[in-house]
């Protein structure tokens, strides 16, 4: 295990964190907190997990990720 404080004992968090900064928030012009409490969750929600594509899920969206699985699965 890492020690305090070091990023790599929490590497997806920190990679999903980087992406939703370098995706969302850097590029927004938020003006309010209300803006950013409206804007994260339709990125998440409508960009990151519907559209994005994840280079470990084979470069699919997570959305059509899970599609396949379940249908492999029937």
């Amino acid at each position: 295990m890492s020690g305090v404080g070091n990023p790599y004992h929490n590497a997806q968090a920190e990679s999903f964190m980087k992406t939703l900064k370098v995706e969302e928030v850097y590029i927004a012009d938020y003006e309010t907190f209300a803006d950013v409490a409206q804007r994260l969750p339709i990125f998440i929600e409508q960009i990151y997990n519907i559209r994005r594509l994840h280079s470990a899920l084979g470069y699919r969206p997570p959305e059509e990720f899970e599609t396949l699985i379940a249908q492999q699965a029937a």
